[in-house]
């Protein structure tokens, strides 16, 4: 599904990404941790298709398809979605209507007919139950007065709905407590199936306790230095980041 070799990238002349290897199949979920700083909220953005980072070397393949050559908008109907570590808000406009308009764009171009209000309002109900929200929500303008949970609860509230190929969470579990991350979880969980992937960006190995990736990535300083199963958050968990960071240092 994605297929990404020798990606490296660069804002303002500094480079961020020094060489990314990473494959994603139908089905998987894959986990990248690391320190702020190392390049994964990089990663993220240029698959969703952020303008700020300029390609140097490498090349994003989607569906067999050249990613790069596609804008954010086409990415989007093409089934590629990003939760935001800080979720925008966007006063003055509704939470339904910024959702609903999304997804008839998707359905439009993917020949689909559109759904009306009524067959929109059936759907989402459904949605807001398996992210723990009530209605009222949908009232709201987007994110505008919402907490950190509300906020995060309402990224998987639209992943869900729109129902993406691939979805890539950065950092959906930052600044949680408990009872939220357990919620989120449970949308990510509800929605895996075997055609479509995940990528799950994270600093902490406690939201792997609720979501189980298939593979996890570690970055540093720009590059994936470190792949391994869930055994490999528990050793981060227990040594932190300087023995890879080490590691690297030493192989370099």
């Amino acid at each position: 599904m994605l297929e990404i070799k020798n990606l490296h990238a660069s804002v303002e002349s500094k480079e961020i990404l020094k060489g990314i290897d990473l494959t994603i199949k139908a089905g998987e979920m894959h986990t990248i941790m690391g320190l702020n700083g190392s390049g994964k909220s990089t990663l993220a953005n240029i698959i969703a298709g952020s303008e700020v980072y300029k390609i140097t070397k490498g090349t994003v393949l989607y569906n067999n398809k050249d990613l790069l050559d596609l804008s954010p908008e086409e990415r989007a109907l093409q089934g590629i979605f990003l939760s935001f570590q800080y979720p925008a808000v966007i006063p003055g406009v509704n939470n339904t209507y910024f959702i609903k308009a999304a997804l008839n764009a998707k359905r439009k171009y993917q020949g689909e007919a559109e759904l009306d209000a009524m067959d929109f309002m059936v759907l989402i109900k459904e949605k807001l139950k398996m992210v723990g929200m009530d209605e009222s929500y949908l009232r709201r303008s987007v994110n505008d007065g919402f907490s950190g949970g509300e906020k995060k609860r309402n990224e998987i509230l639209q992943m869900i709905t729109l129902e993406p190929t691939l979805a890539i969470l950065d950092e959906t579990d930052s600044g949680l407590d408990i009872d939220a991350l357990k919620i989120i979880a449970n949308g990510v969980n509800n929605y895996r199936k075997k055609d479509n992937a995940f990528l799950v960006i994270t600093h902490y190995q406690r939201l792997l306790n609720y979501i189980e990736p298939d593979v996890i990535h570690v970055m540093i300083d720009g590059k994936i230095v470190k792949t391994g199963g869930k055994e490999l958050a528990l050793t981060l968990e227990e040594k932190g980041y300087q023995w890879l960071t080490d590691e690297a240092t030493v192989e370099l």
